[in-house]
């Protein structure tokens, strides 16, 4: 079994797993499962009033779990796969610890080869970095906390990453929540549209 397989059958057993994106190192898990998410916030430490973003292989992949307005979909057209996360109305089946309570979910599609392959085996993933919050974010699979490492059952390496967290939007709105990657042309975008 590949390294790639192993890692979407521990995904798909109920287990945490560190995977590459483009920007940083993600810490994955089914995002539909509210268990394992909590998992993933247990092991981050991170703050449960705090949402995650779910990862998908592309944007008709994204529509089983968003309604994305036509404006989000000619966004998302135009940026992902990219190091971006997009906030769109969740469907149902998105459970709320992943969102926090909000009727809203990020949506990430990473632009690069291993976690599109992944993506391809098993999704949705939760898409949060691979560090303790508040600690830097893991550019290199052996920059990883140790508290997460210890807690994953597989991990993806793909060599050293971008370094840049994404820039998350809000697309109805037009704002830019974090800026990151493309910041500069996103907000172009979103002027002209």
């Amino acid at each position: 079994m590949s390294d790639l397989d192993r890692t979407a059958a521990a995904i798909r057993d109920g287990n945490l797993v560190v995977y590459p994106t483009e920007t940083v190192y993600g810490l994955g898990a089914d995002a539909l499962d509210p268990a394992v998410v909590d998992r993933v916030y247990e092991t981050k430490g991170r703050d449960r009033s705090n949402p995650i973003s779910l990862a998908v292989p592309d944007i008709d992949a994204a529509e089983s779990y968003v309604r994305p307005t036509e404006r989000e979909r000619a966004f998302m057209e135009r940026f992902l796969p990219g190091p971006v996360t997009v906030l769109c109305e969740r469907r149902d089946v998105v459970p709320d610890v992943l969102t926090a309570g909000s009727d809203r979910v990020g949506v990430r599609i990473p632009d690069h080869d291993l976690a599109l392959a992944l993506l391809d085996r098993v999704e949705p993933i939760t898409a949060t970095s691979a560090n303790v919050s508040g600690r830097p974010s893991a550019r290199t699979a052996e920059d990883v906390d140790e508290e997460v490492r210890k807690t994953a059952s597989a991990v993806l390496d793909g060599g050293e990453t971008g370094g840049v967290e994404s820039t998350v939007v809000d697309v109805v709105s037009g704002e830019i929540h974090r800026p990151g990657a493309l910041s500069d042309e996103i907000e172009i975008w979103l002027a002209e549209h």
